[in-house]
């Protein structure tokens, strides 16, 4: 949890605004009122804002208020991971073998069904640096044989010694 909310005796206020436990308003009491109400209903007295002109306390549940808390706050972080997709990175090579290539494709099938995209590149070393097109090519290859769940995003590009191209799954 971030930051707890002081409750009951925890409060260092002397003066508050106190809300009921239905939400109506209740008036300035003193802390020792205030305390007595929250007793008297069974439950907690929360301060739920302590800058400004007046302090705010609530009278709740207060486990029952942070339970819902964590719960809101699950549920946003759980959404937040669905519309934040990765990005998979798949390096190959000009001179990468078939087998390695159909398990690098039948990976990178499986992400793109879950919905992430795919930074497919190639790093070209010494004198391979004179034949990009090769690179170009696998490249390429991959992007068809991943045609039945992708769309080529970004054509590949050369930048410095390194050739990519991005995918994204098909909708």
């Amino acid at each position: 949890m971030s930051k707890e909310l002081p409750i009951n005796e925890e409060i260092r206020v002397s003066e508050m605004m106190v809300i009921g436990p239905n939400g109506e308003q209740m008036g300035q009491k003193n802390l020792n009122d205030a305390l007595t109400l929250a007793r008297y209903a069974g439950l907690d007295l929360v301060l739920m804002n302590d800058n400004g002109k007046m302090a705010v306390a609530k009278i709740m549940d207060y486990n029952k208020y942070r339970y819902e808390r964590q719960k809101k706050l699950k549920e946003a972080q759980k959404k937040q991971r669905e519309t934040n997709k990765e990005l998979k990175e798949y390096r190959l090579s000009v001179t990468i073998d078939v087998h390695d290539f159909e398990t690098r494709v039948r990976n990178a099938k499986e992400y793109l069904i879950k919905g992430h995209k795919i930074k497919a590149f190639i790093r070209f070393k010494g004198r391979q640096m004179t034949r990009p097109e090769l690179g170009k090519e696998v490249l390429l290859k991959f992007a068809d044989a991943l045609e039945d769940v992708s769309v080529i995003e970004a054509q590949p590009k050369l930048e410095g010694r390194q050739i990519y191209m991005l995918l994204a799954p098909k909708k």
